[in-house]
Formats: structure tokens, sequence, C-alpha cells
């Protein structure tokens, strides 16, 4: 930030970025315990922000985490952080820990959980290659199993997704595919994974390990106002390599193409017209 210090919401309200700590004994440092949301702020609007506080809501309630607000009181707290920080076009993390315990597992011993707030600005890749497109790589680390932890929550233990990145970048990639144990495509580390194939667009349903993400829904609906075929299917390995074009989705990557997997070329290697026109309709929507 420039001109004044960071704010960030810590439970009850908002203290400077260098008073902004928790707990050695809280949970979601010590046993990741805990959820999270990335959203995105367009000018000056929190986008899709029903839709992120029902994800929230739900990936709590299935870890049986209690948010010590209402969905209104987190709405303000939001706005809040957003104003005081000047984000117009940025990014929040909204995270819920479990909040402070003891060194045991027991989580009913943490009395109240911790509400944190960041609103700031992020890029995830660099602007060129939202015209040039991704290359990326498949990785060996599989995608949790559901029944271990569902994928539709997003919680705070991301080790299975940074192990996936870690991957990725040793290989000199932008991004990992990830697989679940059957062997089909469940998603990227951080995105959800689009093909294109004969004029049809494909993405992996969420019961094959993908989180069911905010700007995924969006792109899937702008694409059938558009007219685009959608259709949710299982995706192997094979499916990516032989794909007209390939995008991955997010709430940080909002829509880029992929260029390259494991060394094998994406359609013409640019991002492709349906790619491109995705990614149009998503900006004007969210710009909207």
């Amino acid at each position: 930030m420039k001109g004044c210090g960071m704010k960030i919401w810590l439970d009850n309200g908002l203290v400077d970025k260098e008073q902004a700590k928790v707990s050695v004994f809280d949970h979601g440092l010590l046993y990741g315990d805990g959820v999270f949301e990335g959203i995105r702020v367009y000018g000056g609007k929190i986008f899709e922000l029903e839709a992120h506080l029902k994800r929230l809501w739900d990936s709590a309630k299935v870890i049986r985490l209690e948010i010590p607000m209402t969905m209104e009181q987190m709405t303000e707290a939001l706005y809040q952080t957003v104003r005081a920080n000047n984000v117009v076009d940025g990014y929040i993390r909204q995270v819920v820990t479990r909040g402070v315990g003891d060194l045991g597992l027991n989580p009913y011993l943490c009395k109240r959980a911790c509400v944190i707030i960041i609103a700031a600005n992020i890029q995830l890749y660099k602007e060129e290659l939202y015209e040039k497109g991704l290359k990326v790589v498949s990785v060996p680390t599989l995608r949790n199993h559901p029944m271990a932890l569902p994928p539709q929550v997003k919680s705070l233990n991301y080790l299975n997704n940074i192990m996936a990145k870690i991957e990725s970048i040793d290989a000199g990639a932008s991004e990992a595919i990830m697989y679940n144990s059957e062997g089909y495509v469940a998603e990227a580390s951080g995105d959800n994974v689009f093909i294109v194939k004969n004029g049809t667009i494909y993405t992996p349903p969420v019961q094959a390990g993908s989180l069911d993400g905010i700007t995924r829904q969006v792109v899937m609906r702008l694409a059938s106002q558009a007219g685009l075929p959608v259709v949710e299917k299982n995706l192997t390995r094979f499916d990516l390599y032989v794909a007209d074009e390939f995008f991955l989705t997010g709430s940080a990557a909002e829509v880029i193409g992929v260029v390259e997997i494991d060394g094998r070329l994406i359609g013409q290697g640019a991002p492709g017209p349906m790619t491109q026109k995705l990614r149009k309709l998503f900006f004007e929507y969210a710009r909207s």
C-alpha cells in the first residue's frame, strides 16, 4: 500500500498490518484446521460475494467449524477492509481458523474461531502469459481422495496442492495438472481445468476431485448463455493431449489459456478462439 499502512481485519475489527498476529496455539497454524476464500474485487465491488460466502459457510459446516459472525456481519467486515485499503481492483483473502487450543488434536478445546481478512492487489501470472498462454505439466502427486477430505471444502490444509506446485516449478512449468486415484483429471494446483474439443467445452465434475470454483461456475454459465455447449465429464490425460483448446479458471487466475502440456502443443500453440471469447465475456461480466 502507498501513502498509508495496510489494515487487516482480525476477529472484531481492523488493525495495522504489524499488529495482525495469531497465537502459536491456533489450530489453523498447528494443523491447517480452518477454511478460506479467495475473492476478487472489481471496481470496488466484491465479485460473486454471495456465492463465496455460501461456500465458506458450507466448508465450515462440513468440518464442524462455527464462524463467529453472521453473513451480514462478514459482508460488512469485507467491505470495511476493502475500503480501508483503497482496493478498487484487487483480491481478498478471507480466512477462518479453528482458533486457539492446546497441542492436542481435539478441536472442541478451541473456544472461538479466528477471522482474518486481507485485501490487497494480486497478479498470479504475468500479463504476457494471458496473451501467450501457459505451459503446464502432469504431476505425480494425486489429488486428495474425496473420502479423506471432500474437494468442495476449501480448507487451510493445502499441502496436497503445494506439493503439486513444487513439482511443476521443478519442471519449469507455470502450473501443475493433478489427477485422482482413478487416473482422471482433478484440477490444477490452484485452478479448475477446461478443454475444448470439436466445439464443445468439457470440465471435470467436482466428484473427480476438484473444487467447485466460483469462477468455474461463472464461466460455465456465461458459456451456456453464449450458446457454447458445456459438459461435465471425466477427462483423461489423453483428452488433455488432444484438446483443441485448454484453459484454466480461478479467482486469482481468472481465465487463462494453456498452450502446452507435458511437452505436447495444444491446438496452434496459442490461446484459442473460445478461450479468448470466454475471457472477454468474463471481464465484461465482472465489470458490469
